[in-house]
């Protein structure tokens, strides 16, 4: 069983018994076939569909899907992720930080985001230039800037704390 969601506005529930595929337990007959990796052929209620993977994260549960040259975003929880969300635990594995501390000696180059934004993982906070080389430095984590301790021109030592989140 799978609850998928549709374009983050539509759900459905989704499941496999045998051959049939049950979607809000209604029984789909659709003709279904494989072209290639990506790519699928449906026959369904008199209707054709060409269907092809656009994205897919086994990892995530999600994946971007055009049907008919329109391009849906599906993420699925299995009964395992709806019983951790039951029970209050599915926010566990997000990644909680406070701080980002300079990961080597530095001067810093460039700050890019500025106190009371909102940034996402893997979205770029500063520029610190170490051993001749300059590196971007990403947020780990979806955050919201607190504190800014630095600026362009700062050195900085390794393990000192350079933004609160």
């Amino acid at each position: 069983m799978y609850n998928i969601k549709v374009n983050n506005k539509h759900d459905f529930e989704v499941d496999r018994k045998g051959d049939s595929l049950l979607v809000n337990d209604n029984t789909i007959n659709a003709d279904i076939k494989q072209l290639n990796d990506l790519l699928y052929h449906i026959i369904n209620d008199n209707g054709s569909y060409n269907a092809e993977v656009v994205s897919f994260n086994r990892e995530a549960k999600t994946a971007e899907i055009k049907v008919n040259n329109n391009i849906y975003t599906i993420t699925a929880k299995d009964k395992f992720d709806v019983l951790l969300d039951k029970m209050g635990l599915s926010n566990l594995m997000t990644a909680k930080v406070s701080e980002i501390k300079a990961p080597m000696p530095g001067l810093v180059l460039k700050v890019l985001v500025e106190e009371g934004t909102e940034v996402k993982k893997g979205e770029n906070l500063f520029v610190l230039e170490a051993m001749k080389m300059e590196n971007i430095i990403k947020a780990p984590a979806d955050v919201n800037i607190k504190t800014i301790k630095i600026k362009p021109g700062d050195k900085v030592e390794k393990g000192q704390i350079l933004m609160h989140f």
